[in-house]
């Protein structure tokens, strides 16, 4: 049989195919990290309760600065917040990519505070038609990570091919009987995958494979994580079923392209706060914008802190 067919069958049994990867970006680390993004300033897309800051205003502020060989990325956990939010940093990478392997190794990543919702995503510029796949992503006491697509008409996802557990399978945006905005979404089944009990955990390791076929998330510990990723030698197709896979009836090409690698910690807005409510931190304050604007104290565990960033390709 022609290697191509076997290729093909390979493709639509859902199985991956070994990839050989080259680093094309280790992005640096401590305050030379920033020069490879831009601070956004803009209001928040997502109508949090959040005042995104400069460079100038993060360094004054404390909210970014090297951290031994690491970067910190924080928010203002001093001071009671403006009537504009609370003061926190978005960053988005200058470069964008399509296609690769992203893989993030991280100390600690925001905690699990009522009224935070942090992220790390990649999304195109002609939002959805180009694309968004959030990586890490949770808001106040959630108990696992949530990955997630967003897309425009015509991508769905497969219940199958990974360890977590399937939250939406359509992806567009505005999919008929799931909640707005919603997107395809897999949540990771254990709760060593985000906030505190990542943190307590030791921190770990997320990469994202994005392929002609496939989208999938992975998340190690530091003890668990395979040997080639140290060794910037990374074969995804070794490393065990993955903890969110994105393939069905999807043409990934056409939905996701020149993506941008954004990290941000907002509050409130269209998920932590809509679902403030029904949420065991509604006995702390009435609404979500209440309490994070007067208990900047809540907010000391809300940071990010990076080991490293690498992206590779094929």
């Amino acid at each position: 049989m022609r290697a191509s067919t076997l290729l093909e069958l390979a493709a639509l049994a859902g199985l991956s195919s070994a990839q050989t990867y080259s680093l094309v970006d280790n992005y640096p680390t401590g305050m030379d990290f920033f020069s490879k993004f831009s601070f956004f300033t803009d209001s928040d897309p997502t109508h949090g309760f959040v005042d995104y800051v400069s460079e100038t205003t993060a360094k004054s502020a404390g909210l970014i600065y090297a951290s031994g060989n690491g970067t910190y990325i924080g928010v203002d956990n001093t001071n009671v917040a403006s009537s504009s939010g609370r003061q926190s940093v978005r960053l988005t990478s200058n470069a964008a990519y399509t296609k690769g392997l992203f893989v993030l190794d991280l100390a600690h990543m925001p905690g699990s505070v009522c009224g935070s919702w942090p992220a790390f995503w990649t999304v195109g510029s002609d939002w959805p038609n180009n694309g968004e796949i959030d990586i890490i992503e949770g808001v106040s006491q959630q108990s696992a990570n949530a990955m997630t697509l967003h897309t425009s008409n015509g991508c769905s996802i497969n219940d199958s091919g990974f360890t977590g557990h399937l939250a939406t399978s359509n992806c567009y945006v505005n999919a008929a009987g799931q909640a707005n905005n919603a997107g395809c979404s897999i949540d990771a089944t254990t709760s060593a995958t985000y906030g505190d009990a990542f943190n307590t955990n030791g921190g770990g390791i997320y990469a994202m494979e994005w392929t002609d076929n496939y989208i999938q998330v992975f998340e190690f510990s530091h003890a668990t994580a395979p040997a080639d990723i140290n060794s910037n030698s990374p074969d995804p197709s070794n490393w065990g079923e993955p903890a969110a896979r994105f393939q069905g009836n999807c043409d990934i090409d056409s939905h996701f392209s020149q993506h941008q690698i954004v990290f941000d910690i907002t509050f409130c807005g269209d998920w932590a706060g809509n679902v403030w409510s029904s949420s065991t931190c509604s006995s702390y304050a009435s609404t979500c914008n209440s309490y994070v604007q007067n208990n900047p104290s809540a907010f000391t565990e809300s940071y990010w802190l990076i080991n490293s960033l690498k992206v590779y390709q094929s």
